[in-house]
């Protein structure tokens, strides 16, 4: 394109040379594209775009972090910009017009990491400046402006119990040091479950969180803050090609801390199929049957206080298309029906495992250390030892902690226990392989009258469609604060976006969950990081459409003003509401043409918004050794040049949602707690005697 490469050379010289800096490792000329890219997508400022680098530097890989920061670079450089097929002078220089110009070039290229740059700036961007209470010192006026008013429930008068262990002084090589009978390695629906069978039965426990202790009085009141301390990488986990935006939770508890308190067990087909086709023996039969009733009694299963408005339009509009739908069962004792369930419940009804399984393994005597990342295990001669781990103490520093136990229960969830274990040196064909992530659609709803998603039940109510076949899918509501609608909603100019964000309270979302038939992988980068890799194959995408077009039809039923899909292009229908057209991408008029576009959604990465709340399956359970990680009893198996028999580490056992065989097809957290407590009778049966 005429550029020399003397030029090409002066400007990568020009791009690192020291300058200001800010946060992490971004430079002053990079943060100014991004205030321009903030005020362009959103009216944001400088403070805003440092917030958001914030959060991608502590939140992506670094190596993701740098292609995002070579993408502002190429903005501001005109000759490559026009290669790419982008303006000839530099994004800054552009007026508001121009710069949404450019943006949408982004946003539509044919280039894959174009698409994926500008998502994730959109994305982040657009929740910073939704998510926040206050801009400024003031009310956040984006808020103000949809009318969201975040209920302040009380803290509960009988507050979680727990304590973080007083960690001991460190020894003479700087490391501290305890011992156990037993260590977990996580502390969400299968650590938790864990902690209390073991410390119940005597076991002296301790219990390894790489998240903070938040208990009722100091859990987050806000979305912002929820996110940057009770979300996994701040909210910003993505796959590697940032095809597929991912939503898990981290802290004590785990992701019941933060989730909708949905309670559906498994069914009696799929407990089945695990049973016959994996080798999980007894999973259908008498014995699993008492652990739901257990822990039916622990969660308190109870149907929702309310139906609020999204949800009661998924029944209705079910019914009215003879689709089976019914309220749905949920792990909460005297809900106050106030919808901040994703912040944590200061009120304390949500059964979570932070208030029910770690506070008895607590009373019981577990040791729970917060804000401890496990590096590696400790395993010798085939025989775990206990772990590693940094922590961080509460003046800020982070000192190296040792915890000797000759059994370690790896309990840190389908993205980050294939890893563990893998740095750990355990060496396995299939170890984080097979990785289901629920790969959901967005399909959202405007209506006339106010929905406000936020408000109430988050989630009381989901329909099934395709019976127990491969593939059904269940149609839940899809409730979100502001912030995480602006992350999802389609930006086509900020104009626009304002107003569509202003009509946010008349929103209604729907997903439908499937039965991934295909996986991913879970795999290490230079760096260290775990990297998610999910291309999404011809049949999943049928299944995403499918499931697309069911909640259409449901949606439709309900009498919506129109119905979007986001992505880029969004896929939009307008009912001929004027008020609607005016916020709305441009929008099919006719449901046919409609449902044909919906058929043939485009699931490439930057296009379709798919999103992910459940992850299971990258350390499968089962009874082949070749194939499934860990055994059906829970032990891990070791494979160090080939499958010769069924060799297993002794002591080492996993006990999260990466054992699932296949994908579930409903939320995940009651199957967790049964492998758990399947896994905990393991742990107790190999238990090494007390000298």
């Amino acid at each position: 394109a005429g550029m020399s490469e003397g030029r090409v050379r002066r400007g990568i010289a020009e791009r690192f040379r020291p300058r200001e800096r800010v946060p992490g490792a971004w430079l002053g000329r990079e943060l100014q594209t991004l205030t321009r890219v903030a005020e362009t997508l959103v009216g944001g400022d400088r403070r805003l775009a440092v917030a958001a680098a914030v959060r991608l530097d502590l939140g992506l890989d670094p190596s993701l972090v740098t292609r995002l920061r070579v993408a502002l670079w190429l903005m501001e450089m005109p000759l490559l910009g026009l290669l790419f097929g982008g303006s000839w002078r530099p994004f800054s220089r552009l007026d508001q017009a121009g710069r949404e110009r450019e943006l949408r070039r982004w946003a539509t290229s044919r280039i894959r990491a174009r698409r994926a740059g500008y998502q994730a700036l959109k994305r982040v961007l657009a929740f910073q400046a939704h998510a926040e209470p206050t801009a400024a010192g003031v009310l956040n006026p984006r808020l103000t402006a949809m009318g969201y008013v975040p209920a302040l429930e009380p803290v509960a008068p009988d507050p979680t119990p727990i304590l973080a262990f007083e960690l001991p002084a460190p020894g003479d090589r700087g490391a501290m040091e305890i011992e156990a009978d037993v260590v977990i390695v996580g502390s969400g629906a299968g650590g938790g479950v864990v902690a209390r069978e073991l410390a119940a039965a005597g076991r002296s426990v301790v219990v390894l969180e790489a998240g903070p202790l938040l208990t009722e009085a100091t859990l987050p009141r806000d979305e912002v803050t929820a996110f940057d301390r009770l979300a996994l990488d701040r909210g910003v986990t993505t796959t590697g090609d940032g095809g597929i935006a991912i939503l898990a939770g981290t802290g004590v508890g785990g992701g019941t801390t933060i989730n909708w308190a949905t309670c559906l067990p498994p069914s009696a087909e799929l407990r089945a199929e695990w049973a016959i086709r994996h080798g999980l023996e007894g999973f259908d039969g008498a014995g699993a049957n008492r652990d739901l009733v257990l822990l039916e009694r622990e969660l308190g299963f109870a149907p929702p206080p309310s139906v609020p408005p999204k949800d009661r339009l998924l029944l209705d509009g079910a019914a009215s298309l003879g689709l089976a739908a019914d309220t749905t069962q949920r792990a909460a004792l005297g809900c106050g029906d106030c919808g901040s369930c994703t912040f944590g419940c200061p009120r304390g009804a949500k059964r979570s495992t932070l208030r029910v399984h770690l506070a008895d393994a607590w009373r019981h005597g577990a040791r729970i250390v917060p804000d401890a990342v496990v590096r590696r295990l400790l395993i010798w001669r085939e025989q775990a030892q206990g772990a590693e781990a940094d922590v961080r103490l509460a003046d800020g520093t982070v000192r190296a902690l040792r915890v000797r136990a000759p059994q370690v229960v790896v309990a840190a969830g389908a993205l980050r226990t294939p890893g563990l274990l893998a740095r750990s040196g355990v060496v396995h064909p299939s170890l984080g392989h097979f990785l289901r992530l629920h790969p959901v659609t967005v399909v959202a709803g405007l209506f006339e009258e106010r929905i406000e998603m936020w408000c109430g039940t988050l989630q009381a109510a989901r329909a099934f469609v395709g019976g127990g076949s491969e593939a059904a899918f269940t149609i839940e509501s899809a409730p979100a604060h502001p912030g995480l609608i602006a992350f999802a909603m389609p930006w086509e100019g900020r104009a626009r976006f304002a107003g569509l964000m202003s009509r946010a309270a008349h929103l209604a979302p729907l997903f439908a969950i499937p039965r991934d038939p295909d996986w991913g992988s879970i795999r290490q980068t230079r760096s260290g990081r775990d990297r998610i890799i999910y291309p999404i194959q011809p049949e999943t995408a049928r299944r995403l459409s499918a499931g697309a077009i069911a909640a259409a039809e449901i949606m439709r039923a309900s009498g919506p003003q129109a119905i979007v899909v986001p992505g880029e292009p969004a896929t939009a229908w307008s009912a001929g509401s004027a008020a609607a057209s005016g916020v709305l991408p441009l929008a099919e008029r006719d449901w046919t043409r409609f449902r044909r576009r919906l058929e043939r959604l485009d699931f490439a990465p930057g296009r379709t918004l798919v999103m992910s709340a459940h992850q299971m399956g990258s350390v499968r359970m089962g009874s082949v050794p070749s194939l499934h990680p860990v055994d059906p009893d829970g032990r891990v198996r070791w494979a160090p040049a080939s499958i010769a028999g069924d060799r297993t580490i002794r002591g080492l056992y996993v006990a999260d949602a990466s054992l699932f065989p296949t994908a579930l097809g409903i939320n995940p957290m009651v199957t967790v707690m049964l492998l758990a407590k399947r896994t905990s009778r393991t742990v107790l049966a190999e238990a090494t005697p007390k000298q």
